[in-house]
């Protein structure tokens, strides 16, 4: 039996898989917020040494330090809470954003074997989907993990000669 497949009454987790390109920018985005932090710091004091009673002054520094330190948890949140829960609902949590799908409601999970990707669907016209951006090695469990709770849930796959053949048809 896998062990990522858990009984149905506790959750199962899977963590959202960032591209580097996205961590990268995460890194640089918590580099600025060092250094902006570092640079209003030092503005401040200097503030205090000149005139500590403008209104303005305050404001302006309560302003940069508050989205300094927003941006800087909005961007540590988002790189450890990202998931994917499957318990009575398929919840997807990306920072500090939640969004909650009805088991019900899914149709069908497919597996794009060319493309290495994971979509859930909504709807039979296949416009109403959720990409599933998980490691590869866990599309498995995902998929056993959301069928022992929707045993309603079909599973299809595609192989890349089958996604080659579709993507050459619509160029037609």
């Amino acid at each position: 039996m896998d062990t990522n497949v858990k009984p149905e009454t506790e959750p199962v987790r899977f963590r959202f898989r960032f591209s580097p390109l996205l961590v990268a920018l995460c890194a640089l985005g918590l580099t600025l917020c060092a250094v902006s932090l570092g640079l209003t710091t030092w503005r401040f004091v200097l503030f205090l040494g000149a005139d500590p009673t403008s209104v303005y002054g305050w404001m302006q520094y309560v302003l940069l330090y508050g989205v300094t330190l927003a941006l800087a948890v909005l961007i540590v949140a988002m790189l450890i809470c990202s998931r994917y829960t499957i318990g009575d609902k398929l919840v997807l949590r990306f920072g500090l954003i939640v969004q909650k799908f009805g088991l019900e409601k899914i149709l069908s999970v497919h597996l794009f074997r060319g493309a290495n990707k994971l979509a859930v669907y909504f709807d039979d016209l296949k416009t109403d989907y959720l990409n599933i951006i998980i490691r590869p090695q866990e599309y498995d469990a995902f998929i056993r993990a959301l069928q022992a709770r929707g045993p309603h849930i079909a599973f299809t796959f595609s192989t890349a000669e089958e996604e080659a053949e579709v993507k050459k048809n619509k160029k037609k």
